[in-house]
């Protein structure tokens, strides 16, 4: 007997003949088949599939500053930073967790043991208008930023590398000495050459290029914003369809740029941004519940606080007592709590052990006020005039001291010294004549010089009458009122200048709060950055300086600390000199070696630290905050950049969109 499918009718038939009871029950089981089927089904699905990322999503960032030239020649201010590091791309990039991996570069050697490093590209290179990427380009960017014209402050980097095309894809770098740190240079952000070639150099920094700039990275321009007055306030950015690495997931990225961090968060608050980028903790204080629903990176960067002492333009500085006693009576655990909440690392050397993994400091200077009292007393600093300050009495170089006697007939130097001097007084020497021949008039001179100052010169030598003489009385009174006393006594007082940024006026507040107590008289002088990049830094002009300064993945102090780097080129900002600091500090930056170079490193940080040339005060934290529907943002782990416009060296990865697919 052949078996159908019940019909309709048959189904309503049978409804018909079950009772109230038993019609109850048949639901029941119909459901719970039913639900169970759909169980099944879902768990299967479930089981069997993944979320991955999709595209799609629009991701807005909220940024401090507003950039004025999108150009990796000229990067001013983190607005241009940032958007340089989604628009360009180099060689290499930074990894989030202190690498350096390829981004341009198929492949490098390093070959000649550090002397020559060759690049490979990748295929099917584009810029983002489509033309092809080639090591020209390559060449062409090295080029621009070697030219002095361009005045790029890169150009020290890549001062006397030779470049050499090899082939379209591969590129050679020859260097004249041995180097462990090019690697990181070749990050530099390439430039189309088929755009700029035609651009005359001193006119780059004012092409039309830099507000509309086609680079490599994986996201480009696609809409620009301005205000009335001509800034722009916000960038729409859009996938670049060539960029070599992931295609990114995120449809849309809009930067907006506000004035200060503040700012920041209120538009955060009302959802007018998914991220932000800050410095210091302090700022999310009144605003504990925007931490709810958003996902807060801590970044550790390779940078550090440090005052730094003038060594040759500070004669109070100079004396090595004094910067012993102002690093006791330096308080970081002060400045750490009231200025940045409690957060970072405390540091006593320029090249942040805690960071590099490398060894602490032989010796460490601890906060003790009572220990910087006692050496500066030992050092003969004491309170003369009872305000709380310390002075030291000193004796004076003199341009000039009477040594011998002299008398009526003498002839020579000093005796036209003698004239110049007693013709100052018109009352003394009222002829003026300066002939170098102890003449009448000459003698007269110092008789009315001997009487005017009688009690000095005469009545101790029990003299009633001058006798126009220059013996020894009369010369020491001569030493003094022509070229002052022998001793003086010098005021403990610091003249210290640091940026007008609200976190570094703070640190100078406490510091000359810290260094008072110890009786060290602090003038504070707060400059904007132009001022400081274009006098203060260049002339030395201080006797401290609080300064922030970046090493890099690759760790190479050699621009802070080699005598090479004192001037107004360089940025040795203490003049320090020290030639077994300079031998290490070349030696290190020879060493392909890591393991070698950080041996090198720590035994620079030891001699370094014998001669205090600054207080080493501490390494902050950086900080993002990411809504949490934003996904990929950083890999697990902690994280470690160079600057934190890097956050965005794995945008690509970033995602909001989700599907499910099959296992």
């Amino acid at each position: 007997m052949k078996w159908h499918f019940p019909k309709k009718e048959q189904w309503a038939n049978f409804l018909k003949i079950l009772t109230t009871k038993e019609k109850i029950f048949f639901f029941v089981c119909l459901f719970l088949m039913s639900f169970s089927a759909v169980f099944l089904i879902v768990n299967f699905w479930f089981k069997n599939t993944k979320i991955i990322p999709a595209e799609g999503g629009i991701f807005t960032e909220g940024i401090v500053g507003f950039p004025q030239r999108i150009n990796p020649l000229y990067p001013s201010n983190l607005a241009e930073m940032d958007t340089i590091e989604l628009i360009f791309a180099g060689l290499m990039e930074y990894h989030p967790q202190g690498k350096l991996e390829t981004q341009l570069a198929k492949d490098y050697k390093i070959l000649e043991e550090g002397r020559v490093y060759e690049f490979e590209l990748k295929d099917n290179l584009f810029w983002q208008d489509g033309t092809p990427l080639t090591t020209d380009d390559v060449l062409f960017t090295v080029s621009l930023i070697q030219n002095p014209e361009v005045k790029s402050p890169f150009r020290s980097m890549w001062a006397g590398i030779e470049v050499e095309k090899v082939s379209d894809k591969v590129v050679r770098f020859k260097l004249k000495n041995k180097s462990g740190i090019f690697l990181e240079n070749c990050t530099f952000k390439i430039l189309p050459k088929h755009l700029l070639e035609t651009v005359p150099p001193q006119s780059l920094p004012f092409a039309p290029f830099n507000l509309n700039p086609i680079g490599a990275g994986p996201y480009k321009i696609k809409e620009v914003q301005t205000d009335k007055d001509g800034k722009i306030v916000s960038l729409t950015l859009s996938p670049n369809p060539y960029y070599p690495k992931n295609k990114p997931y995120l449809e849309k990225i809009v930067l907006k740029f506000y004035e200060k961090e503040e700012d920041l968060v209120a538009a955060y608050s009302k959802k007018e941004i998914d991220a932000f980028a800050f410095s210091n903790k302090e700022l999310l204080k009144g605003n504990p519940q925007i931490l709810e629903s958003s996902n807060l990176y801590q970044i550790s960067l390779p940078r550090y606080f440090a005052v730094f002492f003038n060594l040759k333009n500070s004669k109070i500085l100079a004396d090595f007592n004094v910067r012993m006693a102002i690093n006791y009576a330096t308080n970081k655990e002060e400045i750490k709590e009231k200025v940045f909440a409690g957060e970072g690392e405390i540091i006593d050397s320029p090249i942040l052990p805690q960071f590099y993994g490398f060894k602490e400091p032989k010796e460490k200077i601890g906060f003790d006020l009572e220990k910087a009292k006692e050496i500066l007393k030992n050092a003969s600093f004491e309170d003369k005039n009872g305000d709380g300050f310390l002075e030291k009495t000193v004796k004076r170089t003199l341009p000039f001291t009477f040594e011998r006697d002299l008398k009526l007939g003498s002839k020579g130097e000093d005796v036209k010294k003698l004239q110049e001097c007693l013709a100052k007084d018109k009352t003394i020497y009222p002829e003026g004549e300066i002939t170098g021949y102890f003449g009448q008039k000459t003698k007269e001179a110092v008789m009315r010089f001997q009487e005017k100052y009688k009690e000095e010169i005469l009545l101790p030598q029990g003299l009633s009458s001058p006798n126009g003489e220059v013996k020894k009385a009369t010369r020491e009174k001569l030493n003094e009122f022509c070229f002052g006393k022998e001793t003086q006594d010098l005021p403990l007082q610091i003249r210290l200048v640091s940026g007008n940024e609200e976190t570094l006026t703070k640190i100078a507040m406490i510091l000359k709060e810290q260094w008072e107590k110890a009786g060290i008289k602090t003038e504070l002088e707060f400059e904007d950055r132009t001022n400081l990049e274009t006098k203060i830094i260049p002339k030395r002009d201080y006797d401290a300086f609080l300064f922030g300064e970046m090493l890099k993945i690759t760790p190479d102090p050699f621009p802070f600390w080699h005598s090479s780097q004192i001037g107004e080129m360089g940025l040795n900002l203490s003049n320090y000199e020290n030639k077994e600091v300079d031998k290490l500090l070349e030696k290190a930056r020879e060493k392909i070696d890591d393991k070698e170079r950080e041996e090198t490193l720590e035994d620079f940080q030891n001699v370094l630290l014998e001669d205090l040339p600054a207080v080493f005060l501490l390494s902050p934290n950086y900080y993002y905050l990411v809504r949490k529907e934003v996904k990929g943002v950083f890999p697990e782990g902690k994280i470690f950049m160079v600057t934190a416009s890097q956050r965005f060296s794995l945008v690509e990865n970033w995602y909001i969109n989700t599907k499910r697919v099959i296992k």
